[in-house]
């Protein structure tokens, strides 16, 4: 019994000792909630950083806060001020990532995404270089976008205004944009390969943000030993890997004298880096930073297209307006570019603010600062963990009027102009934004515009009502629904060489 009371003594002395720590610490850094031994502030928030609830802490704490993760403090900035001074005024101080759990087990240290310092500058500046050779988001890349859209076109017409669940066939197309850019091929609809790596897509991003991605950042050594859901995403995340390396020992087994795809160009820039020292490109990196185009090229997209859908949905009448101006300057026959934008700026105000207001990736990953900085007035030393709420800029009340509502109004001026907004940052800013920036933007006005062009989308018999709903994690995923696209005229004349039909949706 001695020997118990002992113990139950010992245990309370290192947990105040622990908590006394966290409060030293705690004071040279932004305010926040106190932490407490062993969980910081994660059972508070039930191992999950939601986006409306940091909204709601700053309300008590200030824009610029800090909440603690075990024993690693976080500190969040909310609002357009408090995140522009992270992101771009100090975008170099604040452009590392830190090395946690998950990110190793998901880069280990290579690519462009997950990796930081010298790695992470070397193979963002290659990505960008072979890009731009490969004429990613330009004009001479449209094709691709457009015979995927066109297969979408055609599925959705075999369908005949049947009820179906959108995603599996936005997915499919949206991947196999991406596919075709780094692979160099794209794959049929009913692929087992496009199939597990669209679910590896799904599965690999949003684990970060769930619970278990939570409990496992936190406790790694032992929650790697359990059964549960992060088991699966662990062996979808090594059968991509799998899979990309196989691509990489094809494409090495037969060079093409023409790079045409993504892997060609890497290949060759290794080749070179054997005779230059300062060029640090290696096979392993390679995977990596096909790995991140691929998840961070298909998932955001696809999602925001979906959201889109989901909205014109909700709201008809904006639908109609966007068909009107479609139809008012697009000739039949007249195929659909990006720079077409120009000339329809209420459909690119509707894609604008369907970004706004879904904001999918409420969070992005966390940076850490490689050296001592100030942000909103808070010192912070190097090292220390910032994240940002991108969520919180978009529906910032000192810059948006009623962000609450979905008004595409606000992206125009008075004379029905599109209009830009720096405060708009959907793909993020400074050092640290979306590598495939333009690609997405490419993406969503062709495949947003052709399926409003070719068709009315309606809510299926007897549903009234529309749920906008979302699944929680690293981004927000709206809840299953379904449509019926009922064609706006006849599409045989349209229609691809080889129409696929067998897309499986739900």
């Amino acid at each position: 019994m001695e020997v118990t009371w002992a113990l139950v003594a010992l245990a309370v002395v290192l947990l105040l000792g622990q908590y006394l720590k966290l409060q030293w610490a705690a004071r040279k850094l932004p305010p926040g909630p106190a932490p407490l031994p062993v969980f910081g502030n994660m059972w508070a928030l039930r191992f999950s950083l939601h986006h409306e609830t940091l909204m709601q802490l700053a309300k008590i704490y200030g824009n610029t806060m800090t909440l603690w993760a075990g024993h690693t403090p976080l500190v969040i900035t909310n609002g357009y001020e408090a995140v522009r001074d992270m992101l771009v005024s100090k975008s170099e101080e604040t452009s590392g990532r830190p090395q946690t759990p998950y990110l190793l087990k998901y880069a280990q240290q290579r690519g462009v995404i997950a990796s930081t310092g010298d790695t992470w500058k070397q193979q963002r500046r290659a990505s960008l270089t072979m890009m731009r050779k490969l004429g990613i988001g330009q004009k001479r890349k449209d094709n691709q976008i457009q015979e995927e859209a066109q297969h979408m076109i055609d599925f959705l017409t075999s369908q005949e205004g049947r009820p179906l669940n959108p995603e599996h066939l936005i997915m499919s197309c949206v991947t196999n944009v991406i596919s075709a850019a780094v692979f160099g091929h794209r794959f049929s609809f009913g692929d087992d390969v496009l199939h597990n790596l669209m679910e590896a897509t799904k599965s690999v991003s949003p684990f970060l943000r769930s619970f278990w991605g939570m409990l496992y950042e936190t406790f790694p050594w032992l929650i790697s030993l359990l059964p549960g859901p992060h088991q699966k995403v662990f062996d979808l995340l090594e059968y991509a890997r799998n899979y990309v390396k196989k691509e990489v020992k094809d494409h090495q087994a037969s060079p093409k004298e023409e790079h045409r795809d993504f892997i060609d160009l890497y290949i060759n820039t290794i080749e070179k880096a054997k005779h230059n020292p300062n060029i640090a490109c290696d096979e392993s990196n390679l995977v990596q930073d096909v790995m991140d185009l691929f998840f961070a090229g298909s998932e955001t997209t696809a999602l925001t297209l979906l959201w889109a859908l989901l909205y014109m949905l909700k709201y008809p009448d904006i639908q109609e307006k966007v068909q009107r101006e479609l139809d008012d300057v697009l000739e039949p026959s007249e195929t659909i570019h990006y720079e077409h934008r120009m000339k329809l700026p209420y459909t690119n105000a509707v894609i604008h603010e369907a970004l706004r207001y879904s904001s999918i990736v409420p969070l992005a990953l966390p940076h850490h600062c490689v050296k001592d900085t100030t942000i909103q007035g808070f010192h912070l030393e190097k090292g220390t963990v910032v994240i940002y709420n991108l969520f919180s800029v978009h529906h910032d009340r000192n810059i948006w009027e009623a962000p609450e509502e979905f008004n595409p109004s606000r992206f125009l001026d008075k004379d029905g102009n599109f209009v830009k907004n720096e405060k708009f940052i959907p793909f993020s800013a400074g050092h640290r934004a979306c590598l495939g920036e333009q690609m997405g933007r490419t993406e969503l006005f062709i495949f947003f515009s052709s399926l409003l062009r070719h068709f009315t989308f309606h809510l299926p018999e007897g549903v009234k009502t529309v749920n906008l709903d979302f699944i929680m994690g690293t981004t927000l995923h709206p809840l299953p629904y379904q449509i019926r696209a009922l064609p706006r005229w006849d599409l045989s004349h349209h229609s691809a060489e080889d129409p696929e039909q067998t897309v499986t949706c739900i």
